[in-house]
């Protein structure tokens, strides 16, 4: 037992007490020695049987010894096979390096010789002079397409040897005297045609705009003179110049100086400002005016057409209107809009034909159109000199701005310089005139005038439209205001969409003149209520006249509107005094002891309003037909006297109604109802 401990305590014991399977040996056997000799004896008897199996399969393992060796051999034969076609293989892939860098080599060298062939080619087409060529440059008339074509490509081999000679190139002295010969021949060619063009300007009664587009068409033949021969290009560009300049020139002069026979046989004198009088004494042998023939000065009527729907119009030929008379502005509109139309289409063909820009475009076009523009000025100077006619010079000025804003349109700069000084012109006689008329407003002796006027002197709006009485007669201080009002209107009307501070300020200078006129007028009459009636109808005619021309918001209306009503409230309290005067009285003196609540006060009043009370039911209705008559003879528009008398009726209800409110009960019972006053106001309702 003791060894048995002492072999399982062995440090191999141990190691082997690892094993599973000796553990499970140990477990069940107590005697080492007897099992293993059972183990030996069974590896004995599988030994024998081992033997004896190999005994028994010898031939076949000899079989099978004899198959390796020749697998052996088999395989050594494969493998000399594939070692050949190993090298085989190796010298395939150099060789298709080879290919590959020869091919790589080969592209290359294609690319290079096509690239070459191409410019060769190329160079070889541009250097070359074909025979038709020579046979269409030499032959052909410029006119024809072929011409023009072959003149294209002449031109493109020109530059091309210019280019060439410059770096030495031996190619351009083979074909550089065919080349020159053909350009000397193409250029004289070219100079004939386009002097016969020129020269085509010079013909009598001839449209000029032919030739242009025939030049226009072959516009490339200048661009070749240009590039090949520059004293040429000079000589045919100045002859345009002066041949285009005197047509303009001689066109302008003759269609101005025919444009002004048809002006009005009369035309305005500084007889004709705003404050004199139309039939004032004149000299033994002064002319009488034809009003057939002179324009209206102070009105615009439909002269403002000119600024829109006949802007664009056909112009004015002379020859053709003989019959006929125009404004100021009519023939500047027609003599301006022709020029706009031949200046305009001359730019542009310069610009094109010419091909200049900028700078160099507009000093071409000041040579070719200087002189005309000059003597359209100086045309204009004249003319404008002796003009008092300020809205004929008012709408040349807004006929200048549309037509500038047209050239801009059209990509014309070219007449800016133009416009300016036509201008510089106008604005200072325009300026001088209207400060003529506010000095002759200002220089209107009021103690002059006939009195007889009364309130039966001013008409409403258009000559048909107001009623006038049996004892109306117009009469200066009369035409003024109507003046005033129309010629307001036109400027404020005009100047709408182009404002300008020095209209603005003459504008209101002239208004301020007006307004101390008519206040000087007014103070010629001892009553108030007829200065009050002059008045009102004179703001009134202002007032319809401006709200008919220009918007009801215009600082001109405003103004006067502001005036019409504050003398129309103090014309009411006038007209209604006489009639309800004491009541009227009676309310602006007491309203304060009701509002103070001091009824003490107001029943001391109490037999002053009973006589009130007593005086106004006996005579209220008496009072409104006097009130009615005398308001509708005082205004000659019934609409006005209209307005008047509802404004009185309705002031009228305001005093009962505050009258009411200041009675005692007694003196309220007594008061005629409201109602039955409001009834028979209603009659007097105006249907206008």
């Amino acid at each position: 037992m003791s060894t048995h401990t002492a072999e399982v305590s062995s440090p191999q014991t141990t190691e082997q007490l690892d094993n599973e399977e000796v553990r499970k040996i140990l477990k069940n056997t107590t005697d080492l020695r007897q099992y293993s000799r059972q183990i030996e004896k069974e590896f004995k008897e599988v030994e024998n049987k081992s033997i004896e199996d190999y005994i028994a399969e010898s031939q076949n393992i000899a079989n099978l010894h004899n198959q390796i060796n020749d697998c052996d051999d088999v395989l050594e034969r494969m493998e000399n096979m594939l070692m050949s076609f190993q090298s085989v293989l190796n010298n395939i892939s150099t060789e298709i390096t080879q290919l590959q860098r020869k091919s790589v080599s080969m592209s290359l060298q294609l690319t290079n010789r096509q690239s070459v062939k191409a410019q060769l080619s190329q160079f070889i087409e541009d250097m070359a002079v074909s025979e038709e060529m020579i046979n269409i440059i030499m032959e052909t008339p410029v006119t024809e397409r072929d011409f023009s074509a072959q003149l294209n490509v002449l031109n493109h081999k020109l530059s091309l040897v210019k280019e060439l000679s410059f770096k030495e190139s031996k190619s351009t002295s083979d074909v550089s005297d065919v080349l020159q010969k053909l350009r000397l021949k193409a250029m004289s060619k070219i100079r004939t045609y386009l002097l016969e063009q020129i020269y085509k300007f010079r013909k009598p009664m001839a449209n000029y705009q032919i030739p242009q587009n025939a030049m226009l068409k072959h516009k490339f033949f200048f661009e070749f003179i240009l590039s090949n021969e520059r004293q040429v290009a000079q000589e045919i560009c100045s002859e345009y110049i002066d041949t285009m300049s005197k047509i303009y020139y001689s066109y302008f002069k003759c269609y101005s100086s025919r444009l002004t026979s048809l002006k009005f046989e009369e035309s305005c004198t500084k007889e004709d400002l705003m404050g004199i009088e139309d039939n004032a004494s004149k000299g033994l042998f002064s002319k009488t005016t034809s009003l057939k023939h002179k324009s209206t000065i102070f009105t615009i009527g439909k002269r403002g057409d000119i600024l829109n729907q006949q802007l664009e119009a056909p112009i004015i030929v002379p020859h053709a209107q003989l019959k006929n008379r125009y404004t100021v502005e009519a023939l500047f509109r027609s003599e301006q809009y022709a020029l706009v139309d031949n200046a305009c289409r001359e730019y542009l063909f310069v610009t094109e034909f010419f091909m200049v820009r900028g700078t160099q475009a507009q000093d071409l076009f000041n040579q070719i159109m200087g002189k005309t523009l000059t003597l359209m000025i100086k045309n204009l100077e004249t003319s404008i000199h002796d003009c008092y006619d300020t809205i004929a010079m008012f709408l040349c000025i807004h006929l200048i701005f549309r037509y500038q804003l047209m050239c801009h349109k059209r990509c014309v700069p070219a007449l800016d310089k133009y416009w300016d000084s036509l201008q510089a012109v106008i604005w200072p006689r325009l300026e001088h005139v209207f400060r003529l008329n506010i000095q002759s407003i200002h220089d209107c002796d009021p103690t002059k005038f006939n009195k007889e006027m009364g309130p039966h002197y001013v008409r409403y709006a258009e000559p048909a439209a107001p009623l006038w009485t049996p004892n109306y007669c117009p009469s200066i201080e009369l035409q003024i205001t109507r003046r005033y009002a129309e010629f307001s209107a036109a400027i404020v009307g005009i100047s709408e969409h182009f404002p300008n501070e020095l209209v603005s300020r003459l504008l209101l200078e002239l208004q301020n003149e007006v307004e101390c006129f008519i206040l000087r007028m007014a103070a010629i009459f001892p009553a108030r209520k007829d200065q009050l009636i002059y008045l009102i109808n004179n703001y009134d005619l202002v007032l319809g006249v401006l709200m008919e021309h220009t918007r009801d918001n215009s600082k001109e209306a405003e103004a006067f509107r502001e005036q019409l009503n504050a003398r129309s409230a103090e014309y009411v309290e006038e007209i209604l005094a006489p009639h309800f005067g004491g009541i009227i009285q009676f309310v602006k003196e007491c309203e304060h002891f009701f509002e103070k609540e001091q009824m003490d006060e107001l029943r001391k009043q109490e037999r002053r309003s009973l006589a009130l009370v007593a005086s106004f039911s006996a005579n209220w209705k008496k009072s409104l037909e006097e009130l009615n008559r005398e308001v509708l003879l005082s205004f000659p528009s019934l609409l006005t006297g209209s307005q008047l008398l509802q404004l009185a009726l309705a002031s009228l209800v305001q005093y009962y109604h505050r009258f009411h409110k200041l009675l005692t009960p007694n003196a309220r019972a007594q008061l005629t109802n409201i109602h039955v006053v409001m009834v028979e106001i209603k009659k007097y309702k105006s249907n206008y």
